[in-house]
Order: structure tokens, then sequence, then C-alpha cells
């Protein structure tokens, strides 16, 4: 197991961070990393997203919401093409910390035999491409732009 964990606070309610962040269709208008995401905001619905990696690649893959708390907390599950080599669980937890002022954590669990081949330059891309997203997210709320 694998968990790489970013946090970003924001200036903004739990209810606004949580709009912005499940409202998937226009997750392109401000997300650098995932260009788009197919898909019901609803526990067990199946999502199809697109990413764009720090290093130009394009991928899709098919995770499964497996956690709505609305205001609170986000989860997807997804499995890789060979099953037991590569999974991932991807957090996203909304903390208030006061009024209109909260901290973002956001976190991807990695299970299965591909944890330990990717090192420390894979743990490093993952973790600079969360915190691009989550900075993109912050400046979208707080400011309305990209």
């Amino acid at each position: 197991m694998k968990e790489i964990k970013t946090e970003i606070e924001i200036n903004a309610s739990a209810e606004k961070v949580w709009q912005v962040l499940t409202d998937f269709a226009h997750f392109p208008d401000w997300n650098p990393f995932i260009r788009e995401i197919i898909g019901t905001v609803m526990e067990g619905s199946k999502l199809e997203i697109h990413i764009s990696t720090s290093s130009g690649k394009n991928r899709t893959y098919r995770p499964t919401l497996t956690k709505i708390e609305p205001n609170h907390e986000l989860r997807w599950y997804g499995k890789g093409l060979l099953p037991g080599l590569l999974n991932g669980e991807r957090i996203f937890t909304i903390e208030q910390l006061e009024q209109n002022h909260v901290r973002l954590i956001h976190r991807e669990i990695f299970t299965g035999l591909g944890t330990f081949l990717g090192g420390d330059r894979m743990d490093k891309d993952i973790r600079h491409t969360f915190e691009e997203m989550n900075y993109a997210l912050k400046k979208k709320i707080e400011h309305g732009g990209r």
C-alpha cells in the first residue's frame, strides 16, 4: 500500500468547494489534470475520467464512485488493466476550519504490486499533479478563474 496526500486551504464554504468539486461537466474549465469526467455523482456509478499527465500523456480510466458525503467527502476506486497490479482510491475530504475557510485533503491510496514499481519518481509526479489541481481549484473558487 502507498498513500500520496496533499492539502490546501481555501477561503470558501464547504458547500462552495463541494459544488465545484462535484460539477464534473465543468472540470475542463479549471482542472489542468482531469480534462473530462463523464458520469453521475451517485454512489455506485461508473465514471469515465480522461486525464492529461504532466509529461503530456493522455489516459482514460473508469473508476466507481464509492462514497458521497455532501460537503465533506468524495471517493472513487479504480482498478488497473490487470487485476492486482495497481489499484487506486482517490479521496477528497473537505474540513471546515472556520466560516468560509476550509482545508481540502486530496489523496490517493494505491494497492497492488505496481506500488513497488513506480518508485520515488512516480510519487513526486503524482504529488505535483495533485498540488497543481488543488491550486487550480482554489483559484477557481476564490477568484472565479482557471
